[in-house]
């Protein structure tokens, strides 16, 4: 049995497993779960909570620790967001989230300043605000990025802070808008296009390679750090036990929907950029054709809303009130701007709906049902967009992540699309993660082997369309 450390760091929460891999099976074992929040600073600025974020890590290592001596540890993350480190390797600027307004105008200046086909050519990658490359135009004028020595995603800056080793890992850095996804190193041409410092980008590193040690961290010292896929969505699309990937398609479902395929080759046509899908690089050289739809996120945040107002609603007790409410049948559209901040949804989502002159939604039941049901049909449209621009039949679509368990919503995504919907695994994103370190270590042989393990490792539920 071979047993490796997973940290899997989500827009909302964090966990630290344990995965142990033998000739059947990866057992997961999660030691250590926890929540964050982003919060907004007297600047306005909004921010994730580094110091908690770290704090918890370390809790969520010396737990595993306890249990026995790991092969290696792997941390997989969010994308997008960074920290900006000075010639010592300290972190020396806020980190920001991608929920930050102050991109906006970034966006809107440099696309209209670069063309959005200069930019899509080299780099394929969907046209988001919130995209590293405008993350950092709009930080041109801070003193951190003048200072500073280097920009890290957020888990190499985990990985910079345990180890002292400073290395981008690709599948991170394709998300960037900043990396040539066919030839897979930064594309120099346009970051110097866009003005940014060519000398604080880092040398790239594929998934597998070996970081380096933990180094002073007291009982922790000596653990090995090794790259997985460190996009989450890497890492879980690394863990899907596909039947045929040529097939088969995926939505990874939790705060954002990523709604994708597996490639061999990325496609940068004018009908993906008129589709507006995104190529971001995996594990084994391969490319995640897909697009970021908002998920899970417009629900959690009517449920912030309401808890704001005394009303405390699970998940199950609005899926269920849902489940009473088929009958309205209004829908949003989750990818319009307006969603994307944090704060009132309800009444964005009542403001969309008065805008666009249908039924708003009125009970709990009602505002759950139009989000599932319009997740469901951003599911349709996104899949048949990336059937016309790939040539591909989807016949499976497998959905992974929490969203995997809402069985209304697998419903309503398998009627809407016209295919079978499999589900699982749950912790796709942990057993990737795992996947990758177990390859590394030649715990098995190739992604394959390490895909047919994690199919025995779960049960999965099927869907068919009604």
């Amino acid at each position: 049995m071979a047993n490796f450390i997973a940290v899997d760091l989500g827009a909302t929460s964090g966990r630290v497993a344990i995965g142990r891999v033998t000739s059947e099976k990866i057992e997961l074992e999660i030691a250590h779960r926890f929540s964050h929040e982003i919060f907004e600073d007297k600047d306005g600025a909004i921010l994730w909570d580094w110091k908690e974020i770290t704090a918890q890590v370390l809790l969520g290592i010396q737990k595993c620790l306890a249990q026995g001596t790991p092969i290696s540890l792997a941390i997989d993350s969010w994308a997008v967001d960074y920290g900006l480190l000075d010639t010592q390797h300290n972190l020396i600027s806020k980190v920001h989230s991608y929920r930050d307004p102050r991109t906006f105008a970034a966006f809107d200046e440099l696309v209209s300043q670069l063309g959005q086909e200069r930019i899509y050519r080299d780099t394929g990658i969907q046209f988001l605000n919130f995209n590293t490359l405008y993350q950092l135009f709009a930080a041109k004028n801070d003193a951190s990025y003048k200072a500073a020595s280097t920009f890290l995603m957020i888990p190499d800056l985990l990985n910079a802070e345990l180890t002292g080793v400073i290395s981008t890992e690709v599948t991170n850095a394709s998300t960037t808008q900043l990396l040539d996804v066919k030839s897979r190193k930064w594309d120099y041409p346009l970051i110097e296009l866009a003005g940014l410092r060519k000398d604080i980008f880092t040398q790239l590193h594929e998934p597998g390679a070996e970081i380096g040690f933990i180094k002073g961290f007291g009982a922790l010292d000596g653990i090995k750090v090794v790259a997985t896929a460190s996009h989450d969505t890497a890492s879980a699309v690394a863990g899907i036990p596909f039947g045929d990937r040529n097939t088969e398609a995926y939505i990874s479902s939790g705060t954002w929907s990523l709604v994708g395929i597996e490639s061999e080759l990325p496609v940068t046509s004018q009908e993906a950029l008129a589709a507006n899908l995104t190529n971001e690089l995996g594990a084994a050289n391969t490319v995640r054709i897909l697009k970021n739809v908002t998920g899970m996120w417009l629900l959690e945040e009517c449920r912030r809303t309401w808890r704001s107002e005394k009303e405390e609603w699970s998940i199950p007790q609005l899926v269920d009130e849902a489940s009473r409410n088929l009958e309205f049948d209004s829908l949003i559209d989750p990818n319009d701007p307006r969603f994307r901040s944090a704060g009132e949804m309800p009444e964005r989502i009542d403001a969309y709906c008065v805008e666009k002159g249908i039924t708003p939604p009125r009970t709990k039941g009602e505002f759950t049902i139009c989000i599932l049901r319009s997740l469901a049909a951003a599911y349709k449209k996104t899949i048949a967009e990336i059937e016309g621009v790939t040539n591909k039949k989807i016949s499976t679509i497998h959905i992974l992540g929490g969203g995997s368990q809402i069985s209304l919503l697998n419903q309503l995504t398998a009627d809407a699309c016209g295919v079978r919907v499999k589900t699982g695994p749950v912790e796709s994103t942990l057993f990737g993660n795992i996947a990758v370190q177990a390859l590394s270590a030649g715990a098995v042989p190739s992604l394959e082997a390490a895909r047919a393990l994690i199919g025995k490792s779960f049960i999965s539920e099927e869907f068919t369309p009604n």
